[in-house]
């Protein structure tokens, strides 16, 4: 799946907001806010569980790593995920 296709169907999710659980967040991370090196994709399962965390890294910006973007995208559709959350900007890592 190409680049600017899997990075739509992402942003779309986000725009839907909350819709319930199970629910997907992503957070971005990088040396400055123009690239982010690594994203952090959450996963919540029902109310009140503890959050599942995995993150990828890229040694360019994350966001238009053809590679991630499609992961995060399979991994939303296979979580089933109702909401999908995004952090938005890029925070420093720390």
């Amino acid at each position: 799946m190409n680049l600017d296709k899997s990075t739509k169907r992402i942003a779309k999710r986000v725009k839907k907001g909350f819709q319930g659980y199970p629910q997907i967040s992503l957070a971005y991370f990088g040396e400055s806010v123009n690239c982010a090196t690594q994203v952090v994709v959450g996963f919540i399962q029902e109310e009140g569980a503890s959050a599942q965390e995995q993150t990828f890294s890229s040694k360019d910006d994350a966001r238009k790593d053809e590679t991630i973007q499609t992961t995060l995208l399979k991994i939303i559709e296979r979580a089933d995920a109702k909401t999908v959350l995004e952090v938005a900007g890029v925070a420093p890592i720390k």
